[in-house]
């Protein structure tokens, strides 16, 4: 997955929470760990000045995702799930 997809399959599930549990019971690990990658390095400040309805969007999400326990996912368990899935197809 290229660094754009990652980021829109991130931001698709920031704006629509119900997509994590639906990827995590589907088992698309790679989709998961971009979410956690993308909520540790935060929305680009840059959104703000373009787009300062996606930017509040997306924070908002950022902040809904940690507050359900987001926080807990393991990015590294996560790549380490994506990387054996990579390598069983």
């Amino acid at each position: 997955m290229t660094a754009r997809e990652e980021s829109l399959t991130a931001r698709e599930m920031l704006l629509k929470p119900e997509l994590l549990g639906q990827r995590l019971k589907e088992r698309r690990w790679a989709d998961v760990a971009a979410l956690v990658r993308y909520a540790r390095l935060d929305v680009p400040e840059s959104l703000a000045m373009s787009d300062p309805a996606l930017y509040r969007s997306l924070r908002e999400g950022v902040t809904r995702f940690y507050m359900r326990g987001g926080g807990g996912l393991s990015l590294e368990k996560l790549e380490a799930l994506a990387a054996q899935q990579r390598m069983e197809e």
